[in-house]
């Protein structure tokens, strides 16, 4: 594992934050990330999700709905009016997210005796995520990969 460079408290508040300092301010909790991963399988209605995330008080799962609806990761939509109740469904960003969450999750499993990594259907090899240039049409190893500052 490479050693990545610290930045001290006085520079990063002079600096932008980097890319993944602005994702953590979005979605950066256990919760949060644990509710998009319920929302992957389609809609949930609240108590759908407080019995498909094991351990979350029904306080905190109405703070990191309203966070992730703030963010643009999950869209509520009334189901009724009397009394009002919602549904909560993972908007285009909430899905691309998701894709993030299954590299994290493949990332565990490969680092634990008790789950198996994602494995390709056809010969049962442990699959690899790879950055795609949709331009160039070509695997890019990440010597080549650049990050690029948001500014």
């Amino acid at each position: 594992m490479t050693d990545m460079p610290q930045r001290s408290a006085e520079a990063r508040a002079e600096q932008a934050p980097t890319p993944l300092e602005l994702a953590l301010e979005r979605v950066g909790d256990r919760w949060s990330l644990l509710l998009v991963e319920a929302l992957l399988d389609g809609a949930r209605r609240f108590n759908e999700l407080q019995e498909g995330v094991a351990g979350i008080a029904p306080n905190i799962l109405t703070d990191r709905l309203r966070r992730l609806e703030r963010e643009g990761v999950v869209l509520a939509r009334p189901y009724s009016d009397r009394p009002p109740r919602m549904e909560y469904a993972l908007t285009a960003a909430g899905r691309e997210l998701a894709g993030a969450l299954r590299l994290l999750a493949d990332w565990g499993a490969r680092r634990s005796d008790d789950v198996d990594p994602v494995r390709h259907d056809l010969c049962g090899t442990p699959l690899e995520a790879r950055w795609y240039c949709p331009t160039c049409t070509v695997v890019v190893d990440e010597r080549a990969a650049i990050e690029t500052p948001i500014i």
